[in-house]
């Protein structure tokens, strides 16, 4: 199967966006401050272990998706080195 140009770009960003996105969160998610992350005590609440297991998978996903398009762009980038 072959990618579009515009569309190996979009899958490549797309992915680097999830990195993005999701590393932020999970920060944040890390530093919670208002009760819902940890209890009184510091233990991992269900929201927490809930929102860690979205954030893995968006990074596996995000993960997957980049590589689609980073081999997409090679893949045109390779083509036209063929035909110049």
């Amino acid at each position: 199967m072959k990618l579009s140009r515009p569309v190996s770009w979009f899958l490549l960003a797309f992915g680097v966006w999830s990195w993005f996105i999701w590393v932020t969160f999970v920060k944040n998610l890390w530093q919670d401050g208002s009760g819902l992350a940890f209890d009184d005590a510091g233990d991992p609440t269900g929201y927490f272990w809930v929102h860690l297991l979205l954030a893995v998978t968006s990074f596996v996903l995000g993960t997957v998706v980049g590589v689609i398009g980073l081999r997409g762009v090679r893949a045109l980038r390779h083509e036209r080195t063929l035909e110049g």
